[in-house]
């Protein structure tokens, strides 16, 4: 897999198929890699990029991906890492398709760059819902991992980093809860069921986002069909 270098950060992405580009960001919190699309319920580097120029990366310290870790660091630093991609790639419009932790990837590059984005699927996402300690635990056994590998960083960057992301009062972590009715990004919802992906977040992002609809049904094998059916009709209808 090739890898893209700005500043200090190393990201680590592949491209299959051809066409309107589909930028995608894969489960996993922290850990979000290429090889978690092999896990789960519908994969879209399998099904999309027979139509679409799909994009697949590796986020900074996961796979084979790497960025020193710093207090100051949270969703805007993957963000970056994000634009940085689309910028070196000559991209300067696609879908995006994210699943859990994509979620709040999503709706950030929705209120930040929305004249980039011409559809985006939101499968599952992250949510606050008396789930904090959760994150607060994933992050922290992640961190352990890594900690031997970032000299650079003590334990009040790694507390930084952590608190950034997952001590705020928002719904979708990313974005203030009274950004998402000003979002108008075109997206496909679909429903969480379990504790980091409560269905509470869905719905709040498909109540309030205006241009977004809900899927509820799509994890059990009976329903995949339809739901790539779902997601393939919505992103061939947003595509240029």
């Amino acid at each position: 897999m090739p890898v893209l270098e700005h500043g200090d950060v190393k990201i680590r992405y592949d491209e299959y198929g051809a066409g309107f580009p589909v930028l995608l960001f894969a489960p996993g919190g922290q850990q979000s890699s290429v090889g978690f699309w092999e896990h789960t319920p519908w994969n879209p580097i399998e099904h999309l990029s027979p139509h679409y120029r799909v994009i697949a990366m590796d986020q900074r310290n996961a796979g084979g991906s790497t960025a020193p870790v710093r207090a100051s660091d949270g969703w805007h630093s993957y963000m970056e890492d994000h634009l940085a991609l689309l910028d070196a790639l000559g991209i300067e419009k696609c879908h995006l398709l994210g699943m859990c932790i994509g979620g709040p990837f999503i709706v950030q590059l929705a209120e930040s760059v929305p004249d980039r984005i011409g559809a985006a699927v939101v499968l599952q996402t992250i949510g606050l819902d008396g789930n904090r300690e959760l994150f607060h635990g994933t992050f922290d056994a992640w961190a352990a991992r890594l900690s031997d590998q970032h000299p650079e960083a003590d334990a009040n960057d790694w507390k930084g980093f952590r608190s950034n992301l997952y001590d705020g009062p928002n719904t979708l972590y990313s974005v203030a809860d009274d950004v998402v009715p000003r979002l108008t990004t075109p997206m496909l919802a679909f429903l969480g069921n379990d504790e980091p992906h409560p269905a509470s977040a869905s719905r709040f992002l498909a109540a309030h986002a205006p241009n977004t609809q809900l899927v509820e049904q799509w994890k059990e094998p009976e329903h995949h069909a339809a739901a790539r059916s779902a997601i393939e009709a919505f992103l061939a209808d947003h595509t240029p």
